[in-house]
């Protein structure tokens, strides 16, 4: 499986899940240390810290990938979880807003991801 396709199961994943906002980015031609981000907003810190077990679980069951890192996790509004060449950052309303990472990001490419209906 593609890094991108990899980034499309776990923006899927995501969407199950409830997370709102997703989108993907591809950063190759402006990283090093990436290829894909993918940025969902959750509706409250309990829900930030459920996607994050259940994207690390079902990543790891399904696919067999393993984060490399996962900062953030606990009470925190932004959750990033690092594998490899895709980086996944989940955030509250408000860090998203804060932050806004697909602004910082606008010259790459976003990748479509059409959202499943309810």
């Amino acid at each position: 499986m593609t890094t991108k396709e990899t980034a499309l199961k776990v923006a899927a994943i995501l969407d199950e899940k409830k997370a709102a906002d997703i989108v993907i980015i591809d950063i190759a031609e402006r990283s090093a240390f990436a290829d894909y981000f993918v940025i969902a907003t959750a509706s409250s810190v309990r829900q930030l810290g459920s996607l994050t077990d259940e994207l690390d679980d079902k990543l790891f069951k399904q696919f067999g990938l393993e984060a490399k890192n996962i900062e953030g996790r606990g009470s925190s509004e932004w959750v990033l979880m690092d594998y490899g060449d895709l980086v996944v950052n989940l955030f509250t309303e408000e860090a998203r807003n804060k932050y806004h990472l697909e602004k910082v990001w606008g010259d790459c490419e976003m990748i479509n991801y059409v959202k499943s209906e309810d």
